[in-house]
Protein backbone atom coordinates (compact mmCIF):
# COMPACT_ATOMS: atom_id res chain seq x y z
CA UNK A 1 0.00 0.00 0.00
CA UNK A 2 2.81 2.43 0.81
CA UNK A 3 4.46 1.54 -2.50
CA UNK A 4 1.22 2.26 -4.36
CA UNK A 5 0.95 5.57 -2.52
CA UNK A 6 4.54 6.43 -3.36
CA UNK A 7 5.42 6.86 0.33
CA UNK A 8 8.78 5.13 0.60
CA UNK A 9 9.48 6.53 4.07
CA UNK A 10 6.33 5.02 5.52
CA UNK A 11 7.13 1.78 3.70
CA UNK A 12 10.49 1.70 5.45
CA UNK A 13 8.80 2.28 8.78
CA UNK A 14 6.41 -0.62 8.13
CA UNK A 15 9.36 -2.90 7.35
CA UNK A 16 11.04 -1.79 10.58
CA UNK A 17 7.90 -2.64 12.55
CA UNK A 18 7.86 -6.04 10.86
CA UNK A 19 11.47 -6.51 11.94
CA UNK A 20 10.51 -5.74 15.53
CA UNK A 21 7.71 -8.29 15.40
CA UNK A 22 9.95 -10.92 13.78
CA UNK A 23 12.40 -10.56 16.65
CA UNK A 24 9.56 -10.98 19.13
CA UNK A 25 8.44 -14.27 17.54
CA UNK A 26 12.01 -15.58 17.34
CA UNK A 27 12.73 -15.21 13.62
CA UNK A 28 15.94 -13.27 14.13
CA UNK A 29 17.58 -13.62 10.72
CA UNK A 30 14.41 -12.47 9.02
CA UNK A 31 14.25 -9.60 11.50
CA UNK A 32 17.74 -8.45 10.55
CA UNK A 33 16.90 -8.72 6.84
CA UNK A 34 13.70 -6.71 7.28
CA UNK A 35 15.54 -3.96 9.17
CA UNK A 36 18.13 -3.73 6.40
CA UNK A 37 15.38 -3.60 3.80
CA UNK A 38 13.85 -0.71 5.74
CA UNK A 39 17.15 1.12 5.38
CA UNK A 40 17.76 0.45 1.71
CA UNK A 41 14.22 0.95 0.42
CA UNK A 42 13.87 4.71 1.01
CA UNK A 43 17.58 5.20 0.21
CA UNK A 44 18.68 8.83 0.43
CA UNK A 45 15.34 10.17 1.65
CA UNK A 46 15.65 8.76 5.19
CA UNK A 47 15.79 11.20 8.08
CA UNK A 48 18.39 10.71 10.84
CA UNK A 49 15.72 9.59 13.31
CA UNK A 50 14.37 6.97 10.95
CA UNK A 51 17.86 5.69 10.20
CA UNK A 52 18.54 5.46 13.92
CA UNK A 53 15.36 3.52 14.60
CA UNK A 54 15.93 1.11 11.72
CA UNK A 55 19.51 0.50 12.85
CA UNK A 56 18.27 -0.14 16.37
CA UNK A 57 15.89 -2.82 15.07
CA UNK A 58 18.77 -4.41 13.19
CA UNK A 59 20.81 -4.35 16.40
CA UNK A 60 18.01 -6.05 18.34
CA UNK A 61 17.95 -8.92 15.86
CA UNK A 62 21.73 -9.27 15.76
CA UNK A 63 21.93 -9.32 19.54
CA UNK A 64 19.52 -12.24 19.62
CA UNK A 65 21.70 -13.99 17.05
CA UNK A 66 24.77 -13.44 19.25
CA UNK A 67 26.46 -11.23 16.64
CA UNK A 68 28.11 -8.83 19.09
CA UNK A 69 30.24 -7.02 16.53
CA UNK A 70 27.34 -6.46 14.13
CA UNK A 71 25.12 -5.34 16.98
CA UNK A 72 27.71 -2.87 18.27
CA UNK A 73 28.16 -1.38 14.81
CA UNK A 74 24.42 -0.97 14.33
CA UNK A 75 23.99 0.62 17.77
CA UNK A 76 26.89 2.99 17.18
CA UNK A 77 25.39 4.13 13.90
CA UNK A 78 21.96 4.51 15.50
CA UNK A 79 23.45 6.73 18.18
CA UNK A 80 25.38 8.80 15.64
CA UNK A 81 22.34 9.27 13.43
CA UNK A 82 20.09 10.27 16.32
CA UNK A 83 22.55 13.00 17.28
CA UNK A 84 21.91 14.54 13.85
CA UNK A 85 18.13 14.84 14.21
CA UNK A 86 16.41 18.21 13.95
CA UNK A 87 12.95 19.06 15.31
CA UNK A 88 11.29 19.51 11.93
CA UNK A 89 13.01 16.76 9.95
CA UNK A 90 10.77 13.79 10.78
CA UNK A 91 7.32 12.48 9.89
CA UNK A 92 5.01 12.61 12.90
CA UNK A 93 4.90 8.81 13.26
CA UNK A 94 8.64 8.52 14.04
CA UNK A 95 8.94 11.52 16.35
CA UNK A 96 8.53 9.25 19.40
CA UNK A 97 11.97 7.72 18.81
CA UNK A 98 14.38 9.75 20.92
CA UNK A 99 17.31 9.28 23.30
CA UNK A 100 15.08 7.56 25.85
CA UNK A 101 13.86 5.04 23.29
CA UNK A 102 17.40 4.41 22.07
CA UNK A 103 18.55 3.81 25.64
CA UNK A 104 15.90 1.09 25.86
CA UNK A 105 17.28 -0.52 22.70
CA UNK A 106 20.79 -0.49 24.18
CA UNK A 107 19.44 -2.14 27.31
CA UNK A 108 17.70 -4.90 25.34
CA UNK A 109 20.72 -5.56 23.16
CA UNK A 110 23.25 -5.69 25.99
CA UNK A 111 20.96 -7.97 28.00
CA UNK A 112 20.70 -10.37 25.06
CA UNK A 113 24.47 -10.32 24.54
CA UNK A 114 25.05 -11.20 28.18
CA UNK A 115 26.52 -7.81 29.06
CA UNK A 116 24.40 -7.29 32.14
CA UNK A 117 26.44 -4.43 33.62
CA UNK A 118 26.23 -2.46 30.39
CA UNK A 119 22.53 -3.27 30.16
CA UNK A 120 21.86 -1.69 33.54
CA UNK A 121 24.07 1.32 32.80
CA UNK A 122 22.73 2.15 29.35
CA UNK A 123 19.18 0.99 29.96
CA UNK A 124 18.71 3.03 33.14
CA UNK A 125 17.89 6.13 31.11
CA UNK A 126 15.09 4.40 29.23
CA UNK A 127 12.36 4.67 31.87
CA UNK A 128 10.02 7.65 31.59
CA UNK A 129 8.40 7.26 34.99
CA UNK A 130 5.74 9.82 34.13
CA UNK A 131 2.71 7.54 34.21
CA UNK A 132 2.01 8.28 30.55
CA UNK A 133 4.23 5.60 29.02
CA UNK A 134 3.51 2.56 31.17
CA UNK A 135 3.95 0.07 28.36
CA UNK A 136 7.41 1.35 27.40
CA UNK A 137 8.32 1.66 31.07
CA UNK A 138 7.21 -1.92 31.70
CA UNK A 139 9.49 -3.31 29.00
CA UNK A 140 12.48 -1.20 30.04
CA UNK A 141 12.01 -2.02 33.71
CA UNK A 142 11.76 -5.77 33.06
CA UNK A 143 15.00 -5.60 31.06
CA UNK A 144 16.66 -3.86 34.01
CA UNK A 145 15.36 -6.56 36.35
CA UNK A 146 16.73 -9.32 34.11
CA UNK A 147 20.11 -7.60 33.88
CA UNK A 148 20.46 -7.39 37.65
CA UNK A 149 19.41 -11.04 38.00
CA UNK A 150 22.13 -11.97 35.50
CA UNK A 151 24.69 -10.01 37.53
CA UNK A 152 23.84 -12.06 40.59
CA UNK A 153 22.09 -9.14 42.27
CA UNK A 154 18.90 -11.11 42.77
CA UNK A 155 17.46 -8.92 45.50
CA UNK A 156 17.66 -5.80 43.38
CA UNK A 157 16.40 -7.67 40.34
CA UNK A 158 13.33 -8.89 42.23
CA UNK A 159 12.66 -5.41 43.59
CA UNK A 160 12.78 -3.90 40.10
CA UNK A 161 10.65 -6.73 38.70
CA UNK A 162 7.94 -5.94 41.23
CA UNK A 163 7.93 -2.34 40.00
CA UNK A 164 7.50 -3.61 36.45
CA UNK A 165 4.71 -5.99 37.40
CA UNK A 166 2.84 -3.16 39.09
CA UNK A 167 3.19 -1.11 35.92
CA UNK A 168 1.80 -4.08 34.02
CA UNK A 169 -1.43 -4.23 36.00
CA UNK A 170 -3.22 -2.16 33.38
CA UNK A 171 -1.55 -3.71 30.34
CA UNK A 172 -2.85 -6.53 28.17
CA UNK A 173 -0.20 -7.70 25.73
CA UNK A 174 1.34 -10.98 24.66
CA UNK A 175 4.68 -9.19 24.61
CA UNK A 176 4.30 -8.25 28.28
CA UNK A 177 3.63 -11.89 29.13
CA UNK A 178 6.72 -12.94 27.18
CA UNK A 179 8.92 -10.51 29.10
CA UNK A 180 7.72 -11.96 32.39
CA UNK A 181 8.29 -15.48 31.10
CA UNK A 182 11.86 -14.62 30.04
CA UNK A 183 12.50 -13.07 33.45
CA UNK A 184 11.34 -16.28 35.12
CA UNK A 185 13.74 -18.22 32.92
CA UNK A 186 16.70 -16.32 34.38
CA UNK A 187 15.89 -17.24 37.97
CA UNK A 188 18.21 -20.06 39.00
CA UNK A 189 17.46 -22.84 41.47
CA UNK A 190 19.85 -21.18 43.92
CA UNK A 191 17.94 -17.90 43.71
CA UNK A 192 14.67 -19.71 44.35
CA UNK A 193 16.00 -20.96 47.69
CA UNK A 194 16.79 -17.44 48.89
CA UNK A 195 14.57 -15.39 51.19
CA UNK A 196 14.51 -12.59 48.58
CA UNK A 197 12.73 -14.88 46.13
CA UNK A 198 10.16 -15.97 48.70
CA UNK A 199 9.46 -12.33 49.57
CA UNK A 200 9.22 -11.47 45.89
CA UNK A 201 6.78 -14.26 45.04
CA UNK A 202 4.65 -13.39 48.06
CA UNK A 203 3.95 -10.00 46.48
CA UNK A 204 4.14 -11.05 42.83
CA UNK A 205 1.46 -13.72 43.12
CA UNK A 206 -1.12 -11.01 43.62
CA UNK A 207 -0.20 -9.25 40.36
CA UNK A 208 -1.99 -10.10 37.15
CA UNK A 209 0.93 -10.73 34.78
CA UNK A 210 2.69 -13.03 37.23
CA UNK A 211 -0.55 -14.96 37.67
CA UNK A 212 -1.01 -15.13 33.91
CA UNK A 213 2.44 -16.60 33.29
CA UNK A 214 2.07 -18.99 36.20
CA UNK A 215 4.24 -19.31 39.26
CA UNK A 216 7.37 -21.40 39.00
CA UNK A 217 7.66 -24.62 40.97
Amino acid sequence: MTQAAGDRLLGGSVLSAMSHQATFVGRYREAATLARAALTGPAGSLTPTMTAQFRAMEARALARLGDARGCDLALSEAERQLSLRTPDSDPAYIAYFDEVELAAEFGHCFRDLGRSVQATERGAGSIFGDGLNNRSDFFATMVQAEAYISQGEAGKGFEIALSALRLGEGLKSARCVQYVREFQGRITDGMKRAAEFRNFTEEARGLRLWQQVGAQP
